[in-house]
């Protein structure tokens, strides 16, 4: 039975257009979720291209199997994190990579499906695993960890400016009775933060899930990982485009992205470049892409969306 996995590809044409699909190319989808994007892919590449689609959550993997079965023997599924995909696509006859995406955060299906626990909209037990074989879970976090560390993922990840009452306030509520759901944790955080300090536009608890969600999948090292293992298998004149949703997410995709096209990365007050540094990738966008006007009445998680593309020299 195939799993309800709906999620509207983020920035589709915008991802299309840049990849520019060809026949007789190889792409890498390293975040295929329901298979949005890496349809338009196979489709672009007809009669002959190949995808290899990974995702480490394997409700994904099912539903990316059943929308992409047309394709056939052109595309290969695996459940992985997209940090590996340099082992991963040597195993699979994968080399000399034309394309590459990768759509980051989580899924629309992951936020609506009350069970996975990734949402503060939803009472559900506190989850938040991508992969659920993964030991670590937002509820072994939360109950856990010590009132300092949890100051820091809060602080770091989520960039919540009342990181240290919230911290405090989830150790004196698990001392007498632990936090076993997004509601019980939700209700913690609202009492930690002054309601004359709320802002209006958004939750109280938003930037504290996507601390916790972020810390529990180990998010930001896997993106640093998976852009240089990405790099690593591309082609000359091949491209990598990643969609980000957060700061968090687009600071570290920039920087990795100007180091690695720039000739000299010495400091400044340095005169002679001494560095031997030297550029594998050239930017194709400097500013990221956002969504239409268009996208946003129909799609309203894009409103965060931006998509930064590079190409292999």
């Amino acid at each position: 039975m195939a799993i309800a996995f709906n999620h509207l590809p983020v920035l589709y044409n915008e991802v299309i257009e840049l990849l520019a699909p060809k026949s007789n190319g190889i792409y890498i989808d390293g975040t295929v979720g329901g298979g949005g994007h890496a349809w338009g892919i196979l489709e672009k590449s007809a009669p002959t291209g190949k995808l290899l689609a990974l995702d480490q959550d394997s409700e994904a993997c099912l539903a990316a199997a059943a929308k992409l079965a047309e394709f056939g023997d052109r595309v290969v599924i695996k459940q992985a994190n997209f940090s590996d995909m340099a082992e991963i696509a040597p195993e699979n006859d994968i080399s000399n990579v034309d394309g590459i995406l990768l759509d980051l955060g989580v899924s629309s299906y992951q936020l609506d499906e009350p069970s996975r626990g990734f949402s503060y909209m939803n009472n559900a037990p506190l989850d938040m695993r991508m992969n659920k074989d993964n030991e670590l879970s937002a509820y072994l976090l939360v109950n856990r960890y010590s009132e300092a560390e949890l100051r820091r993922i809060i602080q770091q990840y989520g960039e919540e400016r009342w990181a240290a009452r919230i911290a405090k306030f989830i150790v004196t509520e698990r001392q007498n009775n632990l936090i076993n759901t997004t509601e019980e944790l939700v209700t913690v955080i609202k009492k930690a933060i002054p309601a004359a300090a709320r802002e209006k536009d958004q939750h109280p608890a938003k930037r504290t899930f996507q601390a916790l969600r972020i810390a529990v999948n180990g998010e930001l090292d896997q993106l640093a990982k998976g852009i240089e293992a990405a790099c690593s298998i591309l082609k000359p004149g091949g491209r990598v485009a990643v969609i980000t949703f957060h700061s968090l997410e687009d600071r570290l995709v920039k920087e990795k992205f100007k180091i690695m096209s720039s000739e000299c990365i010495c400091p400044p007050h340095i005169p002679v470049c001494i560095c031997n540094h030297h550029a594998s990738l050239k930017l194709i966008n400097r500013r990221p892409i956002t969504a239409s006007a268009e996208e946003l009445v129909t799609n309203h998680r894009s409103r965060s969306a931006k998509l930064r593309v590079v190409e292999k020299l």
